[in-house]
């Protein structure tokens, strides 16, 4: 996965033009960051959902192919009965 930066120097020294304190700029900065770093661990990939994808799409055709045979089935003894 690719990974996205955060420019913590950027980000603080933005923070200080508009007036903020160094020492608030510095710590919210890096606060956003850790932030950040969680929350993109916790990003789904495009990898992973073309596989759960390709699972769901076999995991219905097997059950579209045994409702399938099993309607089939009953249709043949029915028949058979009648």
């Amino acid at each position: 996965m690719n990974a996205i930066t955060f420019d913590t120097l950027k980000y603080a020294n933005t923070l200080k033009k508009a007036g903020v304190s160094h020492e608030l700029a510095e710590a919210q900065a890096e606060a956003l960051s850790d932030v950040l770093e969680l929350n993109i661990k916790d990003l789904v990939t495009r990898e992973y959902l073309d596989t759960r994808l390709i699972q769901l799409e076999q995991r219905m055709t097997i059950k579209l192919g045994t409702m399938l045979t099993v309607a089939v089935g009953a249709m043949v003894a029915l028949t058979k009965l009648l």
